[in-house]
């Protein structure tokens, strides 16, 4: 029983989370975004996201800081 408890709490809180992370991400623009998903949705590496979007792997990673700064702040409210 504390096992099936246990579980729904874990459900609920990561569908929670889901939510605040697909609210953070809405609020970063469209070529963030991408990168973003590329990079931690799909596991490519920098090297393979600047190849696909046609930018140097330095650009991909001032980006991706950027992003994670901006969803990062949304997050903490």
């Amino acid at each position: 029983v504390m096992d099936q408890i246990s579980d729904k709490k874990n459900k609920e809180e990561n569908w929670v989370e889901e939510l605040s992370l697909q609210a953070a991400m809405n609020h970063l623009n469209p070529r963030e975004r991408h990168i973003i998903e590329m990079r931690f949705f799909q596991g490519k590496t920098q090297m393979e996201v600047a190849a696909e979007i046609n930018i140097s792997q330095a650009q991909v990673s001032r980006l991706e800081k950027n992003a994670l700064k901006t969803m990062k702040q949304y997050l903490a409210g």
